[in-house]
């Protein structure tokens, strides 16, 4: 980021606090949406501070990724000015007719302040895009032609997402790899499909970003038959309520803002972590050292105060001075772990 961002006005300096409460008093409506483009943007950190200057202005929240290779936005803009903020996004030539998928379930709520961040990519990967065509992506399907690929018996379908998105809900037959990130999916993904490059191959994710990349790679790698869902499980919801389709999707499609996700369909395909019942929502630990992302039932919720366990329970009880101590001995145990494994390889090197 820009050394001088703080002096130019181009940071949020609000605590969560402030920014939660300024949220809770707007007496307005926003709407949640997310978009995407590969596109070549030469002056990456010149496009960050421009589209933080002009989103202020127009009261926009949100998480926004910039990159030489394009753009990823997950944000809400208020209702009010949502017409005025369209038409500004498509007077910026990047981003001109970019395509627009509004959230399925909305509270407003979704995002506590804008954030827009330079990076290396837009999603990170861990491929050399130099060492294939990033742009030889697969055939995007509509969700009836989408619905009709399903139906046909050697078709595979795979969930491109995380091990923890694909467990609250994933399609129909869908392969779901037990990833922790998408740097990590594309090698197992690729593994697992080996010796059907002739098959129909189906990527979904949740608004077709990781679909791009994933299916240019295995177009790389001599698939033939390569499908990805257009507008992922957000725009193939929308489709499916507009078309009057029948719904192929089970359970909640995860989302990364404060919501953590938004329904599909009424099915409760995981359960609580905790306690085993049928439960689909995430929520992070209460314990802010931990934060651990799991699924937790509204009855474990009140029995564990939103921690992930009794340590936890424990901690959040702490004064502040015990929570010091608490992380000290932590750590000091992570290190002794660290020590035991490197005596029980003494050959493994940096």
């Amino acid at each position: 980021m820009d050394p001088n961002a703080h002096k130019k006005g181009l940071v949020n300096r609000l605590g969560r606090k402030e920014l939660q409460a300024r949220l809770d008093a707007e007496t307005f409506q926003r709407k949640t949406i997310s978009f995407y483009r590969y596109v070549i943007i030469d002056q990456p950190q010149e496009m960050r501070d421009m589209l933080f200057d002009r989103w202020s202005q127009f009261n926009c929240l949100g998480r926004i990724y910039i990159a030489r290779e394009g753009i990823n936005a997950q944000m809400n803009v208020p209702e009010h000015l949502y017409d005025a903020f369209l038409e500004d996004l498509n007077s910026i030539t990047y981003f001109s007719g970019i395509p627009i998928k509004e959230a399925v379930e909305d509270n407003g709520k979704s995002f506590l302040k804008l954030t827009v961040k330079v990076r290396g990519k837009i999603v990170a990967d861990g491929l050399a895009d130099d060492f294939f065509d990033v742009t030889n992506v697969g055939k995007h399907l509509t969700a009836d032609q989408w619905n009709a690929l399903l139906d046909v018996e050697d078709s595979i379908v795979v969930d491109m997402r995380n091990h923890y998105e694909s467990e609250i809900g994933h399609f129909e037959k869908a392969i779901c790899p037990e990833a922790e990130t998408f740097r990590e999916e594309l090698p197992e993904v690729l593994e697992m499909l080996k010796g059907k490059e002739d098959k129909p191959i189906m990527l979904y994710c949740t608004g077709g970003i990781r679909c791009e990349k994933a299916s240019a790679w295995l177009r790389h790698h001599g698939f033939e038959n390569v499908n990805q869902l257009l507008g992922g499980i957000i725009d193939y919801h929308r489709q499916v309520s507009d078309k009057g389709l029948v719904n192929r999707f089970r359970g909640k499609n995860f989302v990364f803002d404060d919501r953590l996700g938004e329904r599909i369909s009424d099915d409760i395909i995981s359960s609580c972590h905790q306690c085993g019942a049928p439960c689909d929502t995430h929520v992070n630990c209460a314990n802010v050292d931990c934060n651990l992302l799991f699924i937790q039932c509204e009855n474990c919720g009140h029995k564990f105060e939103k921690t992930c366990s009794t340590t936890c329970q424990t901690v959040i009880h702490m004064s502040e001075e015990e929570r010091n101590q608490h992380r000290k001995s932590e750590a000091k145990k992570a290190f002794q772990r660290f020590r035991r494994r490197m005596q029980e390889t003494p050959n493994c090197v940096d």
